[in-house]
């Protein structure tokens, strides 16, 4: 190993290359190596986790609202016509909200392609105004089947039942945002398509077990159709909103705020309350917090990551 005690020139004359022949040693390293090294550079934010935490405060919330209003149609404190109203109308809502949260088309100045007419949103309403009607049917004809669908089973094996089959929803859920593909169609057009629909099994499950026990085939009819747009429209409102953070961030306040107008008891607001804050600002909490156990070093010796634009 070369004697490095005579040397003189400083960090500045040492160069990073080893093709070139230097006065240095092969395991020479220079005072100022060190200046560039970051600790936990990419630590996220408490603003950052609370955005990322509101879906799952949002689904919480709606997962409470739709067990509250199973406990006031069991108690015949909740009228089913009221619900199967107001459950439309907030439908043809988010259906609204859904197509002007649409994401940009890019047209094709040479090209004119049918595919793009502005007919296409009055198809698509026409499309899910006959998916409507049919699951109304559907749910109509298989309401009086789904009433006595358990009537031999206890209600010590119902309950375990449901909420393991709500757990199992929350914890499979998908939170993420709507994943957005770009398709390349013909005629030169370039559209945004989106993402799968959110798990579905797990709640319309529960939902079936816990309308055995209602007592009217009403009950049951709008219970299963508050179920579906409960469980299967409003996630797909949610990943397309969550792309847009202001009206997300509405939405999961009105979401919220329905969860506790809909408890059947005042006593059990502050137990929701806790859930709720707990996830929402206790998670992201405890997050920030653990970065100090955290110690990733990162510096100029780390391999080159290319940036895409």
């Amino acid at each position: 190993m070369k004697d490095v005690s005579h040397i003189t020139a400083d960090s500045e004359s040492w160069q990073k290359f080893l093709w070139k022949k230097q006065e240095f040693p092969d395991n020479y390293v220079p005072p100022t190596f060190l200046s560039s090294l970051q600790r936990n550079s990419k630590s996220p934010s408490a603003k950052l986790g609370l955005v990322t935490i509101l879906p799952i405060t949002q689904h919480l919330a709606n997962t409470a609202t739709f067990l509250s209003v199973f406990a006031r149609l069991r108690s015949s404190r909740l009228d089913p016509r009221a619900l199967v109203y107001l459950g439309s109308g907030l439908s043809i809502l988010g259906f609204v909200l859904y197509e002007l949260a649409s994401p940009p088309v890019l047209h094709s100045t040479r090209n004119h392609n049918p595919y793009l007419n502005p007919s296409r949103k009055r198809n698509r309403f026409a499309q899910a105004l006959k998916s409507s009607i049919l699951v109304f049917l559907a749910l109509a004809s298989l309401a009086p089947v789904l009433r006595t669908l358990t009537a031999a089973t206890s209600d010590d094996s119902i309950w375990p039942l449901a909420g393991s089959l709500f757990v199992l929803h929350i914890l499979l859920a998908d939170y993420a945002p709507e994943r957005v593909n770009i398709v390349q169609i013909r005629g030169g057009v370039v559209e945004a398509q989106g993402g799968q629909v959110a798990n579905f099994q797990s709640p319309v499950s529960a939902s079936v077990v816990l309308a055995s026990r209602l007592q009217t085939d009403i009950s049951v009819f709008s219970f299963m159709l508050f179920a579906a747009q409960s469980f299967a429209l409003l996630p797909v409102l949610r990943q397309r909103l969550q792309r847009h953070r202001l009206p997300f961030l509405v939405f999961t306040c009105l979401t919220t705020w329905l969860s506790f107008a809909a408890l059947p008891r005042s006593s059990l607001a502050p137990a929701l309350a806790i859930v709720l804050g707990l996830v929402t600002f206790g998670s992201p909490g405890v997050l920030v917090w653990s970065q100090r156990f955290k110690n990733r070093i990162r510096g100029p010796w780390d391999p080159a990551v290319p940036q895409l634009r």
